[in-house]
C-alpha cells in the first residue's frame, strides 16, 4: 500500500525516478541538492514508490514529540550536531552488522547555503566498507536520478569532488542555497 502511495505522490507532483537502486544490500546515498523543507518529502514519496527501507540521520530536535516517533518509523536516527563524536564509527558498525542497510544523507548538513559539504558521509561508507550512491532531486526536470555506486577510496578529497560535479545548482529548489563548493 506504501509502495502505491509512493507512485501516487510523484506522479501527482509531476515527479520520476531516472536510474535505478543497485542491488546491493547496503550503500550510503548521498542526497543533494538539499535546499527546501519539500526534499524531505520528496525523498519519503520516492522511498515508498521504490519500496525501499531506509535510514537516515537528523539533529535530536527533530525527534520530539509529537512527530518523533512518525520520523523514527521512517527510518531517522536523530543525532546531536553539538556533540557528534562517535557517530562514524557507531553508524558504520551498525551498517557492518546488518544484513541490509541502506544509509541516506545530505552532505550539506542543512538546508542553508553551505562552503563545503560535510564528509561524514564518505568516512561512514569507507568505514562500513560499502559504497555510495549519488542521488540528485532535480527540482528543474522533477527527477530523482539515481547515479551508480562508487567504492570510497583513499583520496577522500578527490572521491568527494567527483561526486560533487554530479550535482548543478539549477537541480535545487532554491538555487540561491546550493553549496558554494571549494
Amino acid at each position: 500500500m506504501l509502495r502505491a502511495l509512493g507512485r501516487w505522490a510523484l506522479r501527482l507532483a509531476g515527479w520520476t525516478v531516472r536510474g535505478q537502486i543497485p542491488p546491493l544490500p547496503k550503500f550510503v546515498a548521498v542526497v543533494a541538492p538539499h535546499t527546501s523543507n519539500w526534499d524531505f518529502v520528496v525523498g519519503v514519496a520516492a522511498m515508498f514508490a521504490l519500496d525501499l527501507r531506509v535510514n537516515w540521520l537528523g539533529k535530536h530536535t527533530l525527534f520530539r514529540w509529537p512527530i518523533g516517533g512518525v520520523l523514527r518509523w521512517l527510518g531517522g536516527r536523530p543525532v546531536r550536531r553539538d556533540a557528534p563524536e562517535g557517530v562514524v564509527a557507531d553508524i558504520a558498525a551498525t551498517i557492518r552488522e546488518q544484513p541490509r542497510f541502506i544509509l541516506a544523507l545530505a552532505p550539506e548538513g542543512t538546508r542553508r547555503r553551505v562552503e563545503q559539504w560535510r564528509t561524514g558521509f564518505y568516512h561512514i561508507a569507507q568505514a562500513a566498507h560499502v559504497p555510495i550512491v549519488p542521488v540528485a532531486l532535480d527540482w528543474g526536470h522533477r527527477e530523482i536520478v539515481i547515479g551508480d555506486p562508487a567504492d570510497p577510496v583513499d583520496d577522500a578529497p578527490r572521491a568527494i569532488a567527483a561526486l560533487q560535479r554530479k550535482y548543478r545548482r539549477e537541480m535545487a529548489r532554491h538555487p540561491d542555497q546550493f553549496w558554494t563548493g571549494p
